[in-house]
């Protein structure tokens, strides 16, 4: 099981978010179409749908709304996988493989369509993803993912040296590109319109209330919870990510929860704020150990990265992003640091989402690799369709048994050993 995650109280998205939706704990027992197990996009965004086509759901959270993943990550919406068209069309073949690529590259589309549509309180830009290149390879690589998505209808652009130099406001990339579909949003406040729009539809939410059993008996589930209440429904559908896969058998051991790492300055000066990234883009660069970085809706400064595979001990697990702001933007010299929290990802063996149906009934959806925002939500809607009764042409990607990583009692030690191989290579900043 995971251990306890960093309090999100501590994040720049808790001090800055919109209002909770009014939640409380299960009492007793419930009946329901389906359950949801989960508060965050994934989970909440299946329930705002199946609520909306009249099916009767119940989700359950074991914390509060948002509380994993879904509130604690950079606020990047970024379209695509982390496998490029091309190699999405190797995988699946022609007719599968198109329509991951249109799924994939329509998840900023929908998050930012739900939000106006639902009338949210969640600060947004849409400006675009830079995704700088740090050497001549990587930037050979940018080169031929914005050509491969040129080929599918997207205005991407090649970006020579000065060019993400004047948009990114630094000078320690080569080049790089812009895919003009993404943008930034506060995620706390999203994850939280995305709860308050799923209860406008229908669905009933109980926070702080963790499923600690599923049992199934006689085409029917029963989820039982810490504090004694169960859920019984026809169908279950399990979106807990990196927070909660110890629930079932095997899958806690078919992700690496590897955390990732975020500070936030102060609002910067308004010459700083002119110089840093001047139109709004967000950006994540091209290291194996990558950096991402962006500017919220106050103007402060954002870094993410890599941090120790353990929960944080004190403040100098942060300072290696703290000497990376000083590196690449001098600008921001001297602007206090406000924020240092950190959040889990749920990074699966090929980089790609899974979905599994270990017992009829039970749909599993696990694996974000770190684009959850835009991802999660779209996947909401196909896990929706499919529990509807469309069947599995509804699914982005098939679905496939649990498989777990080889040696896992080991994974810390090897990710550890992978981290500091790619740091060694990576080059600094």
């Amino acid at each position: 099981m995971a251990q306890a995650p960093y309090p999100l109280s501590h994040s720049l998205w808790a001090a800055t978010a919109a209002e909770p939706p009014e939640t409380a704990p299960l009492q007793g027992s419930a009946r329901a179409d389906v359950l949801v197990i989960g508060g965050g996009y994934a989970g909440l965004s299946t329930a705002l749908h199946l609520a909306e086509r009249g099916v009767d759901t119940v989700l359950l959270e074991a914390r509060e709304i948002g509380f994993g993943g879904s509130g604690r990550n950079g606020g990047q919406v970024i379209p695509g996988l982390k496998h490029d068209p091309d190699d999405l069309l190797k995988m699946y073949g022609p007719e599968h493989g198109e329509r991951l690529i249109r799924f994939a590259g329509g998840t900023a589309d929908m998050v930012f369509g739900l939000i106006e549509r639902h009338g949210m309180d969640v600060p947004r830009r849409r400006a675009g993803w830079i995704q700088g290149a740090h050497t001549g390879e990587a930037l050979q690589l940018a080169q031929r993912r914005a050509e491969q998505w040129a080929r599918h209808g997207v205005q991407a652009q090649m970006l020579d040296r000065q060019q993400v130099a004047q948009l990114l406001g630094t000078d320690r990339y080569l080049g790089g590109w812009l895919d003009p579909r993404a943008g930034s949003i506060q995620p706390l406040s999203y994850v939280r319109g995305l709860a308050r729009a799923a209860q406008a539809a229908g669905a009933r939410l109980h926070t702080d209330t963790p499923v600690t059993g599923l049992q199934r008996d006689g085409g029917q589930w029963t989820a039982t919870t810490a504090g004694g209440g169960s859920v019984q429904a026809q169908r279950v559908v399990m979106c807990t990510n990196a927070y909660g896969a110890s629930l079932w058998p095997g899958l806690q051991q078919s992700i690496i929860d590897a955390n990732t790492f975020q500070v936030a300055t102060r609002p910067l000066p308004e010459a700083a704020r002119a110089a840093i990234l001047p139109q709004g883009q967000v950006c994540s660069d091209t290291r194996n150990l990558l950096l991402y970085f962006r500017l919220d809706h106050q103007g402060r400064l954002l870094m993410g990265g890599r941090g120790p595979f353990r929960e944080p001990k004190g403040q100098q697990d942060w300072a290696h992003l703290e000497r990376v702001v000083g590196k690449l933007f001098p600008q921001a010299a001297g602007v206090p640091f406000e924020y240092r929290w950190c959040g889990r990802v749920a990074v699966t063996r090929d980089y790609l989402p899974h979905l599994h149906e270990p017992q009829p009934g039970l749909l599993i959806d696990i694996g974000c690799q770190g684009r959850g925002v835009g991802l999660q939500t779209a996947m909401g809607k196909a896990l929706a369709a499919y529990t509807a009764g469309e069947g599995a042409d509804a699914l982005p990607v098939p679905i496939t048994p649990i498989k777990g990583f080889p040696l896992y009692p080991l994974r810390r030690v090897y990710v550890n050993a992978v981290v500091a191989w790619y740091r060694m290579n990576d080059g600094g900043v």
